[in-house]
């Protein structure tokens, strides 16, 4: 069934309707007061918010789940165009750049795997119309044309597709219209940067209508090579989403949606914060690089041979050259006025080819180039109840296969007197079987039970690294560092949710739940030397417990507040093992047996005066291991790896997820003879992020604002922003695998500019 969209108050201004969740933050307080005309006085009341969080239309404030849902057409006005940019907005979400890639790192509430390569899937699941992204880096480009963005914080399974400890984050389309609508919105700012998003809406026929929508990105490049002055960061994105939606009858309607994508963007790059002293084997021809405190200079290079081998070209810059297609059917059958089937069935493609510089100069200790591919396929099918007074149901089967072949390079000739190529192809097969209900006790009190079974393969087939000879200035390939080998894991798992929800007044929901969730298992896929490298990791399981309520405690002003305790066992973490007194030390994921991590949040949103709207979040959050033995690699290292040496970890703090997220939103739209006019400012704070090698992201706080300007009755609208405000300089992320070279991936320097948009 069609999301049904809620009438903002602030309509009256021309504001298109609000769909916000938990009263968040900035996106929670305000949409596009341009989309539309009204010339009735605004009131000041809040808006409710529908939501789809749990496969069926329900208002925010009336479910026991912890989520913030962001308006679309607020997104687009804050230039949101990148799934990565989602934490500034939401209280306990971090998504970093892993080493200024395009494969972002997921945590929500603390809880993500931080590992570079391609194959793993995310603690979080990323859904596009309900239709499982299984891995980060296909996630990328999804942020166009939306109605809103959801995001759930906490385990998810026994309502979704797939497994996940973390939360899940939905993006939720605009669907085709039953009349004739259309609009462009274009930005131009600072650097050169563009962008251009539109779409065409509208019917065939009584039963058969269709949506087209795009968007373009190009420009924007901010950093340069620090030897040769050379730019980097322009972006070459383009996207296409084409929807039909059909009523076959009155109780049955299909939606096809084709989608397809292409990114041929310069990488972001990194600087040397500790500066760089070359090997001085390898090395020698080189000059050091002196600390670095700006991240505008940067640096890359690649040598002739390596250029030729991987097909780039010597003068290339970091780069992606990704492209992406899909299709997904969605087929909903209404049985009688309390039970619909739901089927979905998808396909998607993705194509990786990213050339990265993780040496952050022109010296090739570590230039990487990943030349991925994807392929999933997903068959989805639930019954549900719905309208009975006390007792509604859903239940579902889902059934997914998941084919990754990947090739990755690497240049370390300046560093080790050779380079790697690793090549394998992985295979996953998915099974679940889930439903869950919820059965009113009282008329205030309702019981949620949830129950998920999975069963997963998976196969990591014909894995194989092989060195790069390096001989005067030629590459070739050398022979593999062992036979051609193959790993699988076979895992069975249990997923579940108990909640009691009371209604302790008409507009204040108290809410308990105690959940489980799993995170799928996997492999080790980068350069290994040694088999026991690409040793299955076995599934990670959380048991959370969350209390929270939410409360309108005027129609003015609301609050929403959730605390909640994870009792996390096999924690999948990127460390080193020890194989033997022959080999020593080599790096793997492994599982952390016990840990902990406790936290709260806490959402605002209040419109005190006519036109004025207010929002704040906070979250904080800290962990503990409970018992886990790492290994000491310096120390195993002083006594020449003839036995490991572990140290216990037991009651030290996790790292690698900042303690406290906050931030917030000012707006205030007002009228003026034949015009409306609106002024925002959002802000957020991102605490620092204390590495496990002893490095720290520090701190930063960012500021946005923008004026809007648009006629009363009138289709066009104006808006000036500034982006950064104050011109913060900060850092997303902090890693290297290199002692000499410790890089920082920086973050937008402030930026200016103009939006310009026309709708009909």
């Amino acid at each position: 069934m069609p999301t049904q969209r809620i009438n903002h108050p602030l309509l009256a201004l021309g504001r298109r309707p609000l769909l916000l969740a938990s009263a968040p933050l900035l996106s929670l307080l305000t949409t596009d007061v341009f989309a539309e005309q009204g010339e009735t006085k605004p009131t000041t009341a809040l808006a409710p918010v529908t939501v789809t969080a749990q496969r069926q239309e329900e208002s925010a404030q009336d479910i026991g789940i912890a989520l913030t849902a962001l308006s679309g057409q607020d997104l687009q006005d804050k230039g949101v165009t990148g799934v990565n940019q989602l934490q500034n907005y939401v209280p306990n979400l971090d998504i970093a750049p892993q080493y200024g890639s395009g494969n972002p790192l997921f945590r929500i509430r603390g809880v993500g795997l931080k590992d570079y390569g391609s194959n793993n899937t995310s603690t979080v699941g990323v859904y596009l119309d309900q239709v499982a992204l299984p891995y980060p880096i296909q996630t990328q480009g999804q942020l166009f044309d939306l109605e809103r963005v959801e995001v759930l914080r906490g385990p998810q399974g026994t309502l979704y597709g797939r497994n996940s400890t973390a939360g899940a984050i939905n993006f939720i389309t605009n669907k085709p219209t039953r009349e004739l609508h259309g609009g462009l919105t274009g930005n131009y700012g600072s650097y050169h940067a563009s962008n251009l998003e539109g779409f065409i809406s509208g019917p065939f026929s009584d039963t058969l209508r269709g949506r087209l929508a795009f968007i373009t990105e190009q420009g924007g490049a901010w950093q340069d090579n620090r030897v040769t002055g050379q730019s980097l960061g322009d972006k070459d994105t383009t996207s296409l989403r084409g929807q039909l939606d059909w009523d076959a009858s009155d109780n049955i309607n299909f939606n096809l949606s084709v989608h397809g994508g292409q990114d041929k963007s310069d990488s972001r790059g990194s600087y040397l914060y500790q500066g760089l002293k070359p090997n001085a084997t390898y090395g020698s021809r080189y000059a050091p690089i002196a600390p670095e405190n700006n991240g505008k200079h940067t640096g890359w290079g690649l040598t002739p041979g390596f250029a030729g081998l991987t097909g780039l070209s010597v003068k290339d810059k970091p780069h992606r050259d990704n492209d992406s297609t899909g299709l997904a059917l969605t087929g909903t059958f209404d049985l009688d006025d309390h039970l619909t089937v739901t089927s979905i069935t998808s396909s998607d493609r993705f194509r990786r080819r990213e050339y990265i510089d993780w040496d952050a100069s022109e010296i090739p200790q570590s230039d990487e180039f990943f030349d991925s591919q994807i392929e999933v396929f997903s068959q989805e099918l639930r019954l549900a109840s719905h309208d009975n007074e006390r007792f509604n149901w859903q239940t579902g089967l889902y059934f997914a296969k998941d084919r990754l072949d990947e090739a990755f390079y690497s240049d370390f000739s300046a560093n080790l007197g050779y380079g790697t190529f690793t090549s394998y192809q992985q295979r996953s097969r998915t099974y679940g079987a889930f439903a869950q209900g919820d059965y009113r006790l009282t008329e205030d009190l309702k019981l949620i039970v949830g129950l998920r079974q999975e069963k997963e393969t998976r196969e990591l087939n014909d894995f194989s690294t092989r060195r790069i000879l390096v001989s005067n200035g030629d590459y070739s390939l050398g022979p593999s560092t062992f036979p051609a080998a193959d790993s699988d894991l076979d895992s069975h798992s249990t997923s579940w949710k108990l909640g009691l929800e009371y209604q302790l007044t008409p507009s204040t929901l108290l809410y308990s739940t105690v959940s489980r969730g799993i995170k799928s298992g996997g492999f080790t896929a980068y350069n290994s030397t040694y088999v026991e490298q690409i040793a299955p990791v076995k599934p990670e399981k959380l048991l959370a417990y969350e209390v929270g309520f939410k409360s309108d405690l005027s129609n003015t002003l609301r609050l929403n507040a959730a605390a909640f305790y994870y009792d996390y066992r096999d924690q999948q973490y990127q460390s080193q093992v020890w194989i033997s007194p022959q080999v020593g030390n080599v790096g793997r994921l492994v599982n952390v047996p016990k840990s902990k991590i406790y936290g709260y949040e806490l959402e605002l949103q209040w419109e005190p005066l006519a036109g004025l709207t207010i929002g704040q979040y906070f979250g904080t959050k800290k962990g503990k291991y409970i018992d886990y033995q790492g290994l000491n690699s310096s120390a195993t290292r002083a006594v020449n790896f003839a036995y490991p040496v572990y140290t216990d970890f037991s009651g030290s703090s996790l790292t690698n997820f900042p303690e406290t997220s906050y931030g917030g939103q000012v707006e205030y739209v007002w009228e003026v003879p034949g015009f409306i006019l609106s002024a925002q400012s959002d802000y957020s704070y991102h605490d620092s992020i204390a590495g496990s090698n002893g490095t720290t992201t520090e701190a930063y706080w960012l500021a946005n604002a923008r004026l809007g300007l648009k006629p009363v009755n009138g289709n066009w609208s104006v808006a000036l922003w500034a982006r950064n405000l104050f011109d913060k300089q900060y850092d997303l992320y902090h890693g290297s695998f290199l002692s000499n070279a410790q890089m920082a991936t920086p973050g937008d320097p402030r930026t200016v500019g103009i939006q310009a948009g026309y709708s009909f």
